[in-house]
C-alpha cells in the first residue's frame, strides 16, 4: 500500500498600503499557484450571508455599529481555512493588522501544523502613492481597475474586460484622504514588519515599478517560500 503524503497548505500574507497593488498581485498568485485570496471584509460578509453561528455573532456586532473582535475574526478564518478550496494554500489580505492578531493567527495555524510561509511587504513611496491612488477608478460592472494616467481603457469610456460604460471612483480617493490613510497604515503596520522580520519570514518588494515586473519578482519569491 502506497503511503500518502499530505501537503501542508501554504499561508502567505500581503502587507501594503491602499493602492500598493495587493489585490492585483493576489489575483495573479491565485492563478499561478492555485491559492485562495482571503480578505477580512469578504470573510465577514460571507459568514454573515451564510448565517453560520460565528457569522450571526459578527452580524450582531456590526449591526450595533461596533468593531468585530479578533476572536470572531479568527473563528471565521478557522472555518474558512478548513474548506476544500483552501487545500493548496491561501493569501491573507488585510489580516493581521496588529501584532495581537498576528500572534492569534500563529496559534490558529499551529493547531493544524501550519505556519506563515512568507509575509511580503509591498514597499511604496508615499508621495507617488498619493498620485497613483488619487487617479484610480473602476468599472461598475466587473470591477476592473483603471487610472487617469497609468491605465486608461483601450477605447474611451468602455471597459476592456466586460465592455461596460459605467465607471465609478471611491469618494475617499483624494489626495488629502490618501495621505492620511498612508500615515495610518505605516503607524499600524510598522510593528508587524518587525514581528515577521523577527520570525525570518518577512520579504520586501519594491511595489512602485511595472505591474508585470513586480509580479515576476513576487512569483519567484513565493515559489521559493512554498518549497
Amino acid at each position: 500500500m502506497e503511503s500518502v503524503v499530505k501537503t501542508i497548505p501554504s499561508v502567505l500574507i500581503l502587507l501594503g498600503p491602499p493602492g500598493a497593488g495587493k489585490g492585483t498581485q493576489a489575483r495573479m498568485l491565485e492563478e499561478e499557484f492555485g491559492l485562495v485570496q482571503l480578505s477580512t471584509g469578504d470573510l465577514l460578509r460571507a459568514a454573515v450571508a451564510a448565517g453560520t453561528e460565528t457569522g450571526q455573532k459578527a452580524k450582531a456586532v456590526m449591526d450595533a455599529g461596533d468593531l468585530v473582535s479578533d476572536d470572531i475574526v479568527i473563528a471565521i478564518l478557522r472555518d474558512r481555512l478548513g474548506e476544500p478550496d483552501c487545500a493548496r494554500g491561501v493569501i491573507l489580505d488585510g489580516f493581521p493588522r496588529t501584532t495581537v492578531q498576528a500572534e492569534a493567527l500563529d496559534d490558529l495555524l499551529a493547531e493544524t501544523g501550519q505556519k506563515i510561509n512568507a509575509a511580503v511587504s509591498l514597499e511604496v513611496d508615499d508621495a507617488a502613492m498619493v498620485a497613483r491612488i488619487s487617479g484610480r477608478y473602476t468599472c461598475a460592472g466587473c470591477g476592473e481597475g483603471y487610472h487617469d494616467r497609468f491605465k486608461q481603457p483601450q477605447r474611451t469610456g468602455m471597459c476592456d474586460k466586460c465592455g461596460g460604460a459605467d465607471f465609478k471612483r471611491r469618494a475617499d480617493d483624494n489626495a488629502e484622504t490618501v495621505a492620511q490613510r498612508l500615515q495610518a497604515y505605516h503607524a499600524q503596520t510598522a510593528p508587524l514588519i518587525t514581528y515577521y522580520d523577527s520570525k525570518d519570514v518577512l520579504q520586501r518588494i519594491d511595489a512602485m515599478g511595472d505591474i508585470a515586473a513586480i509580479a515576476t519578482d513576487l512569483t519567484a519569491m513565493v515559489e521559493k517560500s512554498m518549497t
